[in-house]
Formats: structure tokens, C-alpha cells, sequence
């Protein structure tokens, strides 16, 4: 099955859920502070072992991270 991952061709033996693609596939070492898009929608992380992904979906990781600091005189 073909997939389109953060803009790369990417494929996979089978049909497989986003939660098993996550942790098996592309081996995301923390899943809970990754959100990911499913064909241009933001999926809910609850439904993440439910959603099945399909030949030609377009899924896109994306990372939020904190820190940073801004010092103003």
C-alpha cells in the first residue's frame, strides 16, 4: 500500500492502523505529543486505533514542542 508520509512516497506491506503505523512503521518514540493530519484533517488521538489507513492516503506528523524565550529590554 503507497501512503504520501510528510511529503515522502512511503509503502507498506499491509493496511494498518495510524496507531500501529506510529509505533511500528516509523517507530515514533513519543506518540502523545505527536498530532497527525489524515488527507488535510487534524485527526482526534482517540480515534487513532480506530482510523484505517487506505492506498494513497496523505498523512503528515506533526511535532509541537516548547521552550524558548524572548528577553525584551
Amino acid at each position: 500500500m503507497k501512503l504520501m508520509v510528510n511529503g515522502k512516497l512511503f509503502e507498506t506491506k499491509e493496511k494498518t492502523l495510524v496507531i500501529d503505523f506510529l509505533l511500528k512503521e516509523k517507530n515514533v518514540e513519543s506518540p502523545e505529543m505527536v498530532s497527525v493530519e489524515l488527507n488535510g484533517r487534524i485527526i482526534k488521538r482517540d480515534d487513532f486505533a480506530q482510523i484505517e489507513l487506505q492506498e494513497n492516503d496523505q498523512v503528515e506528523f506533526l511535532y509541537f514542542m516548547g521552550g524558548g524565550q524572548n528577553s525584551y529590554e
